[in-house]
């Protein structure tokens, strides 16, 4: 064959490719808003999502699991999926297509497939819709915020229905707000709208009202005023830690429970994944979503103590500078971190080695830690160094971690990288907490210590951290099959 003619059939495959993809991101839209079926890819967000983007996640696919996963298939299982009468779902395509595979032999077709492995779907309770107030609209709150509504879809699971913040609200502040939310300088353009109506004092996203409250203190505020009932109270501001302080929020008309996102006090520390099936919903009305190095690193952890099991280690984590720090040298209640954020690595200290304990007990008094802050707005880095109880290797440690973040528990907490060029702005907008780099991991010649290198977006990954918990919280949490 010559070149001319295999150049014109490779041309002719790339169409058909992109036209099969087209007609899938169709499927995966009328899924999502018509049934509220949510596909994902290896959990690779799929809603929103380019003809490009598409195809470079199921090459990434490919590589992961060792065996192709085309488009083409992806197209004649979802297909499938959008034929069967199911109820609301997070179905992991990616999954399904590899087990589809595997399984060719056993079923006649995609649909006799699909209905096997989801017919336990059925078998789930409704979920009821639970009004959601962020209180704080900074940093993390505006990515809440923005992923909330992008995936409102029917709104049957949370719905964003004000954002609490201090000071006055008049239409200077309320464009601002919204300027925010629309543009960021780490995460790009907000894929929505968003308008201001100044006569309700609130932001309209995506088309739906979003009220703006002012207040000082929370006990101040009437949200049944808003038509907001028996509400999940979202904190971002940091203002209040303990449960006593947290408490304060549930005494405010409308409100029913309270997720805190940073570290707590006497009150549950959950990595979602991990220890969240430890605390009942209907019995706890205050949480914490632990901080987002303890995300990042417990789930990890947790695979190497059930695998190998940890004598001791210590934590260092290479920082992205944060809001807390000084963009020029000047007073800080902290030692170094008054030192210029942009300008300086700033070693600091880190809570995330003992708060591992709070959701892996087994973890007490096993990991030191500490923190260097540097000149990246986001986009971090924990590296783990362990004496590890089981002689391994490095395959022998990859094939762990692999195994978790393809099956079980955590496998919305543990991305598996292989990609030799990995850098830190390569992991921004990745929704899992903790990002495993395979080619980075050192094993000593005894097997017996392994250094683990650990990315993670200490923004957007902890941000789906917040919202998987607000999910369980709020018993909203559909059908998933991973």
């Amino acid at each position: 064959m010559s070149f001319n003619k295999v150049y014109e059939k490779e041309l002719a495959f790339q169409a058909n490719r992109r036209k099969a993809t087209v007609e899938f991101i169709k499927i995966v839209s009328d899924l999502w808003y018509d049934k509220s079926i949510e596909l994902v890819l290896f959990r690779n967000q799929l809603i929103n999502r380019n003809v490009s983007d598409i195809l470079n996640l199921h090459e990434y696919a490919g590589e992961f699991v060792q065996k192709p996963i085309s488009i083409f298939d992806s197209v004649e299982i979802a297909q499938a999926i959008k034929d069967l009468d199911l109820p609301p779902a997070k179905l992991d395509i990616g999954k399904l297509t590899y087990e589809y595979h595997l399984e060719d032999e056993q079923h006649g077709n995609a649909m006799a497939f699909v209905s096997n492995k989801l017919k336990d779907a059925k078998k789930t309770e409704t979920v009821m819709p639970k009004d959601v107030v962020l209180y704080g609209f900074g940093r993390i709150g505006r990515l809440v915020a923005r992923e909330l509504m992008t995936r409102t879809g029917k709104g049957n699971q949370l719905r964003l229905r004000a954002v609490v913040t201090r000071g006055k609200v008049d239409e200077n502040v309320l464009e601002k707000r919204a300027s925010l939310l629309r543009s960021d300088s780490v995460h790009g353009e907000f894929s929505g709208t968003v308008a201001v109506d100044v006569e309700k004092s609130a932001l309209i996203i995506n088309g739906t009202t979003v009220h703006i409250i002012s207040a000082n203190q929370p006990e101040d505020i009437d949200y049944t005023e808003y038509g907001i009932e028996d509400a999940l109270i979202i904190d971002n501001t940091g203002a209040f830690r303990d449960e006593e302080a947290l408490k304060r929020h549930l005494s405010a008309k409308g409100a029913a429970k309270v997720l805190l996102t940073a570290p707590g006090k006497g009150i549950p520390n959950i990595v979602h994944g991990v220890n969240h099936t430890e605390y009942n919903p209907d019995e706890i009305s205050i949480f914490s979503a632990a901080s987002c190095t303890t995300n990042a690193i417990t789930p990890v952890l947790k695979a190497v103590e059930d695998s190998l099991g940890v004598v001791h280690g210590h934590l260092e984590t290479i920082h992205a500078y944060t809001n807390d720090q000084n963009l020029v040298d000047n007073m800080h209640s902290k030692y170094r971190r008054g030192r210029a954020a942009g300008l300086n690595m700033v070693i600091t200290e880190t809570g995330a080695g003992k708060a591992v304990a709070k959701a892996l007990p087994v973890f007490e008094g096993k990991l030191t830690s500490n923190a260097i802050r540097v000149p990246v707005p986001n986009g971090s880095l924990a590296i783990l160094n362990l004496e590890v109880q089981s002689e391994t290797s490095v395959d022998g440690v990859n094939s762990i971690l692999k195994k978790y973040a393809l099956e079980g528990d955590l496998v919305e907490q543990i991305k598996y990288s292989i990609d030799n060029e990995l850098v830190s702005s390569d992991i921004i907008g990745s929704s899992a907490p903790a990002i495993y780099d395979s080619k980075s991991t050192i094993v000593s010649n005894d097997g017996k210590n392994i250094i683990l290198y650990i990315w993670y977006d200490n923004e957007y990954g902890y941000s789906h951290q917040v919202i998987r918990l607000a999910k369980y919280i709020a018993k909203v949490r559909r059908f998933t099959y991973y």
